[in-house]
């Protein structure tokens, strides 16, 4: 069985940039009957991801600082890559 952090990279690589998966549709993936059971992972691994700067965790379409606690409804999405800085050309 994938890690869940692997379902994780999985789901949002099936969506466009910018477009954000919800976590049952995660948890559904690793298995479909006791997906529920697997929520509570899915947020632990979300955070831990999201800390790394891998995933945003979003709430009311606004990512969320995932050193606090995450509550309520949410959803996933790739990290926003830093704007890079570029010299103008001379």
């Amino acid at each position: 069985m994938a890690s869940v952090e692997d379902a994780i990279l999985d789901a949002l690589a099936s969506v466009p940039d910018g477009k954000s998966v919800p976590p049952d549709q995660v948890a559904k993936a690793i298995d479909l009957e006791r997906w529920r059971r697997i929520l509570p992972q899915v947020k632990a691994a979300a955070v831990g991801l999201a800390r790394i700067g891998k995933v945003e965790i979003l709430r009311h379409n606004k990512p969320v600082d995932p050193a606090e606690p995450v509550k309520g409804v949410y959803r996933l999405r790739r990290a926003v890559p830093p704007a890079e800085d570029h010299p103008a050309d001379e």
